[in-house]
């Protein structure tokens, strides 16, 4: 079974923290999206994933090929690489893996975290993983008919016709049926109405063959897609105690939980928390921070910060109250 992440999106709406690290990467509570990601389905798949296919970016450096090859190894997984070098919608970042579009696969969007129970069978040819909302205008969803059977998909619905969102997950018994609709899709220039080629068409084909169709669901859905998305889902992860950790150095500091301390941290003369995450080799001095996140290596000096987000090898001294900045800045008040 494959696993195939497209993640070539250039993640504008968490900047400045996708500036110089790709959104997918960002971390949540020491590992990265996508790490939870490929560790999920590792755990819930009822057959061993053995290869996973990320779909890149053209500007994406080597260095994201070298983490995401590690982060497989963790996993006895072979990792492989496409690139999509213009975005032109889902179905054409599937298919910038066609040479892998083969055999067993399941494809999953990388900004957002999924919660889930184990997947006992993978009983039809195509299963979408779907979960309900108040608002399905801004999702595809699915549709049934009467007798409650799935039988299509709709892209961002202007009526509300189902509140059954698809989230992002499919699973498709043969590769090979899905790389033939999505090149039947841009050969004949199928474009949805926002001029991009779309999985859901492509999988619409698939059911117009015959392909049998089921649904799953997930029990959190956690967007990670914005800075604020970023965030709640960073602290809904902290509100679970098998995902917290307490490394690093605490010297004469009060900690108030929930608080995750990476590997490498140190605090000193300083009150942390409550919803506090800090990334391995973070330092805090003298400062009293509650609902933020420092990444890898940030440090913080004479600071009371509350709601925030501090990028990797940043720095921040003074009493700035409120800072969201990115990779390597400086912030001195």
């Amino acid at each position: 079974m494959k696993l195939i992440v497209p993640m070539a999106g250039k993640g504008t709406r968490l900047r400045p923290h996708t500036h110089v690290t790709p959104k997918p990467l960002l971390p949540v509570l020491g590992a990265s999206m996508v790490e939870h990601i490929v560790g999920t389905f590792v755990k819930v798949l009822p057959k061993k994933i053995e290869e996973a296919v990320f779909i890149l970016g053209p500007d994406f450096p080597k260095s994201v090929q070298d983490l995401l090859t590690s982060i497989c190894a963790k996993f006895d997984i072979k990792a492989s690489f496409g690139v999509q070098e213009v975005a032109q919608g889902t179905a054409h970042a599937i298919y910038c893996a066609r040479e892998h579009l083969h055999g067993e696969i399941v494809s999953v969007f990388a900004d957002t975290l999924f919660l889930m129970d184990k997947v006992e069978s993978l009983d039809a040819d195509v299963i979408s993983w779907v979960k309900e909302v108040e608002d399905p205008s801004r999702f595809g969803v699915i549709v049934r008919n009467e007798k409650g059977d799935a039988i299509g998909f709709v892209e961002k619905p202007t009526e509300l016709i189902s509140n059954e969102a698809l989230i992002g997950i499919y699973y498709v018994k043969e590769g090979a049926d899905l790389k033939a609709k999505i090149e039947h899709i841009m050969d004949n220039n199928m474009c949805s109405p926002r001029g991009e080629y779309e999985l859901t068409d492509a999988f619409d084909l698939m059911l117009k063959d015959g392909a049998s169709m089921s649904t799953a669901t997930v029990n959190d859905w956690l967007d990670c897609g914005t800075i604020p998305a970023l965030v709640e889902t960073t602290f809904f992860m902290m509100d679970k105690p098998e995902n917290l950790k307490k490394a690093g150095k605490v010297e004469n500091s009060v900690i108030i939980e929930p608080v995750y301390i990476a590997e490498g941290v140190l605090i000193q003369n300083s009150v942390i928390g409550p919803y506090v995450s800090l990334e391995a080799n973070a330092q805090v001095e003298g400062s009293v921070i509650k609902n933020s996140i420092l990444f890898a290596k940030a440090k913080i000096k004479d600071a009371n910060l509350t709601d925030s987000v501090i990028g990797h090898d940043a720095l921040v001294v003074g009493n700035p109250a409120k800072a969201n900045i990115g990779d390597h800045a400086e912030m001195r008040v």
